[in-house]
């Protein structure tokens, strides 16, 4: 079973993921995403345990407990019906901006804002077509 891990705390390696896994069975693989420029973790990651049973009790067990000063969150990890790559792919997209964003793309979130000035910019245009 394939399990989602959120909320994870920065300073958490593959091998911590791992370890905090294997107390309830066999883990597979156990992996923490990264950022691909910066390599710093994005907060969440996919833990692989062959054995269903021992997934659930994993889950169980450790959905909402404190790891590293965080409440983690554990599910098991499904894909989407639709879509499945390009919409997984989005939302991956969509959380590394927000997540891994800081000041930079805060300020990139300004540049949108000063998009929604572009939309003035449209009505002055408008205003320039009756004139």
């Amino acid at each position: 079973m394939n399990i989602y891990v959120g909320n994870l705390s920065w300073n958490l390696k593959d091998q911590d993921l791992s370890n905090l896994f294997a107390t309830h069975g066999e883990v597979t693989s156990a992996k923490i995403v990264t950022d691909k420029f910066t390599n710093r973790s994005k907060g969440f990651g996919f833990v692989e345990m062959p054995n269903d049973d021992q997934a659930q009790a994993a889950i169980a067990a450790l959905n909402g407990t404190e790891v590293d000063g965080r409440n983690i969150v554990v599910n098991e990890s499904r894909p989407k019906p639709e879509g499945e790559r390009g919409g997984g792919g989005g939302g991956f997209k969509k959380r590394s901006f927000g997540g891994g964003g800081g000041g930079y793309k805060g300020g990139g979130g300004g540049f949108k804002k000063g998009g929604n000035g572009g939309g003035y910019n449209r009505d002055r245009g408008g205003y320039n077509n009756d004139y």
